[in-house]
């Protein structure tokens, strides 16, 4: 019996309840499902150190992505500017390698962290200080950070022999069965989730997308918050850039395109309303899972891949109407309720 007078049991029922009512919860089991179809048809799908190195290894940048781009979307804002961030900031640490050969690794994840978080502190200023939208500022920053790139670059490459062994076998390398990629994903992963759940901070970005001029007027620092939001998005869209260079021992002006709208995909899929103030890092992990496992599993089951934007288009659609059915439904319950309440 517990202090209330009710068993444990209900409790537990209850708890058990809220975890399959749960918005991650549908996304596990769908990305389960995908997989288990995939490996039915073909076992070494997950059943091979390959298949499994693949399951694990491949999401490890659409991941980092997808948790900056759930920290922005959050705060009711969004960052489509995150994949030429990613490619400037590959880019910017390739040359380093090529100026400074010897450079510690450790130098180049700051280097490459620090580009980044720069590129982000640029949106974030626009955005809350120009009051511009976030959506026009970043598919703006997109080009921008793109042209300068390619300007940069034009058509040159860094390719292996410009990168030295160590840092490349980072890419390749494990801890036990576990990519050393993976592994810096699923931490990077823990913290934000971590720092969203328990730090002021963090709280005061969902009440900042659930209603941002009931947080102003209540006297949360919006502007921080949201500046803040945009330079941790950028700050990983550069790591993600660093573990790019070291996984495919190179880089172009070309790196990241594409990634995104994968981003905003992984995101939204995995339950990050896109009308902010909901939603979880988990979430976001999850969703970028299905993408990438969705992505995998097409040929295997014998389906064209270039079903999968098509498929991830269907995802983010679905998802955007389950937000707005759910909203709408607890509305009413609110309505219902204080109607009951003046009885």
């Amino acid at each position: 019996m517990t202090a209330t007078g009710m068993p444990h049991r209900a409790g537990f029922g209850a708890g058990v309840g809220r975890v399959f009512r749960a918005r991650e919860t549908g996304i596990l089991i769908a990305f389960l499902a995908v997989t288990a179809i995939a490996t039915g048809v073909n076992p070494t799908f997950v059943f091979s150190t390959d298949g499994w190195r693949n399951l694990l290894l491949t999401p490890t940048l659409l991941i980092l992505l997808a948790i900056g781009e759930a920290m922005v979307i959050i705060t009711r804002n969004v960052d489509l500017s995150v994949g030429s961030i990613f490619g400037l900031s590959a880019w910017t640490c390739g040359q380093v390698y090529l100026a400074f050969p010897h450079a510690p690794i450790v130098v180049i994840f700051i280097v490459g962290i620090v580009c980044g978080a720069l590129l982000g502190l640029v949106n974030g200023l626009i955005v809350t200080i120009a009051k511009v939208p976030a959506l026009v500022v970043t598919l703006g920053t997109l080009y921008i950070y793109r042209g300068i790139a390619v300007l940069w670059a034009g058509s040159n490459l860094i390719d292996p022999d410009n990168l030295p062994s160590d840092f490349q076998s980072l890419g390749h390398t494990s801890i036990w069965i576990i990519p050393k990629l993976t592994i810096i994903a699923v931490v990077v992963a823990v913290i934000a989730g971590w720092a969203l759940r328990n730090l002021r901070a963090g709280r005061e970005m969902y009440a900042i997308g659930s209603d941002p001029a009931a947080a102003t007027l209540y006297g949360l620092r919006t502007r921080r918050r949201v500046l803040t939001a945009f330079i941790l998005s950028g700050a990983l869209a550069g790591l993600t850039g660093v573990l790019f260079l070291s996984y495919n021992a190179g880089a172009s002006s070309q790196s990241g395109s594409g990634y995104e709208l994968l981003a905003v995909a992984a995101a939204v899929v995995g339950g990050v309303a896109i009308f902010g103030g909901s939603g979880t890092i988990l979430g976001a992990v999850i969703g970028a899972l299905l993408l990438n496992t969705i992505s995998n599993a097409l040929p295997v089951v014998g389906i064209p891949d270039v079903w999968q934007q098509a498929i991830t288009g269907a995802l983010i659609i679905a998802a955007i109407i389950l937000d707005r059915v759910l909203l709408l439904r607890s509305t009413r319950k609110l309505v219902i309720a204080e109607e009951a309440s003046h009885v």
